[in-house]
């Protein structure tokens, strides 16, 4: 028979280990269901995410509470997109082959480097094309370290060059990145200057791109993740000088 102090230490681990089902499906000690919407928000943008295998054991992971936040939000798992991963992509794939002279810019992948056009630029050029709805717009995004999700993009290419605009948020990688002592919305260390998790890249994303409530859908999903952020900063041992 257990003693009291063993029953309520077994009483303490379970109530660590019990998981949230119905909403955030985060432990209950960091539950977050408090932060999110009612019902996922709409976006006339579609979102699609590569979620590298490797993430889904990860505790820091963003994406599994975008879907939570965000109604258009397709979460693939896998290294790379190929075709027959996504039917959506897969459409947009078939319309470029079928018709090359369709020009680019309906499928935006996001990911820093020398050839990706800044969003805002990027968003600028599809709104002045003839005919086209917003709701037409699809927003592809990687998910994993930042070594995993560079080689997510380099594996996917041959894919998405047929019908996607590779775009970035502003970055600089001059600067260091930032750590979570640095800054409310950092959960994991960031390799350079404008590099943030998957959760604020969309959201800042959308605000760009959604026509109407861009600035209300990123300050909603932002204080989720300021909220899963300040969770993981109580567990943190106070920064020293030598650190």
């Amino acid at each position: 028979m257990d003693s009291p102090g063993e029953s309520a230490a077994a009483s303490s681990s379970g109530e660590r280990r019990r998981t949230c089902t119905t909403g955030c499906g985060r432990p209950t000690s960091v539950c977050l269901c408090h932060t999110l919407p009612s019902t996922p928000l709409p976006t006339a943008t579609k979102i699609v995410i590569l979620h590298h295998p490797h993430e889904r054991r990860h505790k820091l992971a963003t994406v599994p509470l975008l879907p939570k936040c965000l109604q258009n939000c397709e979460i693939i798992v896998g290294r790379k997109l190929n075709y027959g991963k996504s039917e959506l992509l897969d459409s947009l794939h078939d319309q470029h082959c079928e018709n090359p002279n369709l020009p680019l810019g309906r499928a935006l992948y996001l990911f820093p480097g020398s050839n990706a056009l800044p969003l805002v630029e990027a968003n600028r050029v599809y709104s002045s094309f003839d005919d086209v709805s917003k709701d037409d717009l699809v927003l592809i995004v990687f998910d994993g370290t930042w070594k995993h999700a560079k080689e997510m993009v380099l594996a996917s290419i041959p894919f998405l060059s047929k019908f996607a605009v590779q775009v970035c948020l502003d970055f600089d990688a001059g600067i260091k990145g930032g750590t979570i002592f640095d800054s409310e919305l950092i959960l994991r260390k960031e390799p350079f200057g404008g590099c943030v998790s998957t959760m604020e890249a969309v959201a800042r994303c959308l605000r760009v791109l959604e026509p109407n409530n861009g600035v209300d859908i990123e300050s909603w999903v932002i204080e989720v993740l300021r909220a899963m952020v300040s969770f993981q900063a109580c567990f943190l041992k106070p920064r020293t000088k030598n650190d």
